[in-house]
């Protein structure tokens, strides 16, 4: 009887886990889906720009402040990371976000496989312990028939 408390403790402490585990997942692919629609929208953002030069947009300079501004240029200065900047054309960016994105993309198909083992697991791990040898000593490779007679 002890050792079935054993069991469902271990059991318990497992199920525990791999719910912890899905969580993060879960948060992990909420937080890439945002950067995709995030680089969608400024692509989208982008394509609006061509042709513009000489027009009065509104640049955002903050969290919901705007500042009217006049486009001198089509060039852009992208942050390539630490600070840096390089010049690209309105194009050449959209190709490097849409890059980011398929790389986003890729993420998120890893993350959501990884959600869907743990799954997996979760369902073997529920399957081996539905049979619980309480009327048996047989061990975890039940051979006396009682689990068919459970049934």
């Amino acid at each position: 009887m002890e050792n079935n408390e054993q069991e469902q403790q271990e059991l318990y402490f497992k199920f525990a886990m791999f719910e912890q585990q899905l969580k993060e997942l879960q948060q992990q692919i909420e937080s890439v889906e945002k950067g995709i629609v995030d680089l969608t929208s400024l692509n989208f953002g982008l394509e609006e720009l061509i042709g513009s030069k000489e027009r009065e947009i509104f640049a955002p300079l903050g969290k919901g402040i705007f500042v009217k501004a006049k486009l001198i240029s089509e060039e852009l200065n992208v942050d390539i990371g630490h600070g840096n900047f390089i010049k690209k054309s309105i194009p050449e960016t959209k190709a490097m976000i849409e890059e980011q994105i398929k790389k986003l993309e890729s993420i998120k198909k890893e993350l959501e496989n990884s959600a869907e083992e743990i799954g997996k697991e979760i369902n073997s791990l529920m399957e081996n312990s539905e049979h619980s040898h309480e009327h048996c000593d047989c061990g975890e490779e039940c051979t006396c028939g009682k689990e068919e007679e459970e049934d």
